[in-house]
């Protein structure tokens, strides 16, 4: 089915794209959400420090998650980066783009169940893109919150099977929760007063109610934690108790603190 029509990436961007050819001096890709937009990734933007086979890092038929760097005169093609893309932000834009193009099978199927055209579900995947940020968005908004297609304006007998199928296709078995940390002490044992808060935040899991939370070293002062849990209502419920816990604990040993959602 064609997609949305959208906007082409712009400097900075992030874009799912696939290798088509892989050459001496670089490897030219296809952007997957662009059809007819290709890329270049010059051989000094695949891997930091000095390639001596760039096969061995890019191959063609690859996916790959990179940054833009240029768009050229044409306005068809981009200059790409693959080094600076770190593993997590590769992970979390593939992760948005592969619900993206599940959530236009699922309205694929809703469209068919309901007999429409093609004109039909493309110009309900156009408007509802638009109203959401993206597809996926709209069913995940759906599934959580049946009303907010009336809400936000949508009308016909088409809502109420469109919810039903959210609810059962878009509802994760479990969500994650990700948050930052910044943590510092001068005490003589602020190194062992930082490390205990940390251990107080991972504490909070508990395996019988599938609620897992680590803490990740990000370069200090900043310290990542992710919570894993069933619902919506229990990962906000252990990551204010976990934020609360973590400050708590590193006052008390004369450190500072400061916590953020991503």
């Amino acid at each position: 089915m064609s997609e949305p029509s959208i906007e082409l990436p712009q400097e900075g961007d992030l874009v799912v794209c696939s290798v088509s050819t892989v050459k001496q001096n670089g490897a030219y890709v296809d952007l997957d959400e662009f059809p007819g937009v290709t890329g270049f990734i010059f051989i000094g933007e695949i891997v930091s420090g000095w390639v001596k086979n760039i096969r061995a890092h890019v191959r063609e038929g690859q996916r790959l998650v990179c940054k833009v760097m240029r768009t050229r005169r044409d306005g068809k093609s981009m200059e790409l980066s693959l080094k600076s893309v770190s593993e997590e932000r590769r992970r979390d834009r593939l992760t948005a783009w592969k619900n993206e193009q599940r959530a236009h099978q699922i309205l694929k199927v809703l469209g068919e169940k309901l007999e429409w055209e093609q004109e039909q579900i493309t110009s309900l995947s156009e408007d509802l893109h638009l109203e959401f940020g993206s597809l996926y968005g709209a069913f995940e908004e759906a599934a959580m919150h049946p009303e907010s297609l009336t809400e936000m304006g949508f009308k016909g007998e088409w809502i109420e099977p469109f919810v039903e199928i959210a609810i059962e296709n878009i509802i994760p078995d479990f969500v994650q929760i990700r948050g930052v940390f910044t943590l510092s002490s001068t005490a003589p044992d602020g190194v062992e007063a930082i490390r205990a808060a940390l251990i107080s935040a991972e504490e909070n899991t508990n395996e019988e109610q599938e609620i897992i939370v680590t803490c990740h070293y990000d370069g200090a002062p900043s310290y990542r934690v992710e919570i894993t849990a069933p619902d919506f209502k229990s990962g906000e419920d252990t990551w204010e108790k976990v934020s609360q816990g973590v400050i708590t604990s590193i006052e008390a040993a004369g450190g500072e603190g400061q916590t953020m959602r991503e």
